[in-house]
């Protein structure tokens, strides 16, 4: 199991960047592939981008597709989204996710494939 713990939420204006990061404890988080998920009020969870252990290959959700990039420092447990153009449509809970299985890459991650999820933090964005 992983603990995750995520960061850099916050209130900005439409156009703005802005960059999540996720801390990771235990030895292991370098062998599961990573996810960010978001959700907004009335609406089901939503993929965002996924990344494997390595970081040679992404996914993105096609809703912030071309916008954002995911990342991670395996040296520091960290996985980081950055999201670049914001828009109102954006807002949500933001988070971090770690796959059930280690060692593994899914080329449609989904929600239920993720088994380790940190508690989320707010983005919103203002018009």
């Amino acid at each position: 199991q992983v603990q995750l713990v995520e960061s850099g939420g916050g209130l900005v204006q439409a156009g703005d960047s802005l960059r999540l990061s996720c801390a990771g404890s235990g030895r292991t988080f370098s062998s599961y592939a990573m996810g960010w998920f978001r959700q907004a009020p009335g609406k089901e969870r939503e993929f965002v981008a996924a990344i494997t252990i390595t970081g040679g290959s992404t996914a993105y959700g096609d809703s912030v597709k071309g916008r954002s990039t995911i990342s991670r420092d395996n040296a520091k447990n960290t996985v980081y989204l950055q999201m670049n153009s914001l828009k109102p449509e954006d807002t949500a809970v933001y988070y971090c996710a770690a796959d059930s299985q280690p060692f593994r890459w899914l080329r449609n991650p989904r929600a239920v494939d993720f088994g380790s999820w940190g508690q989320g933090t707010q983005v919103t964005v203002s018009s």
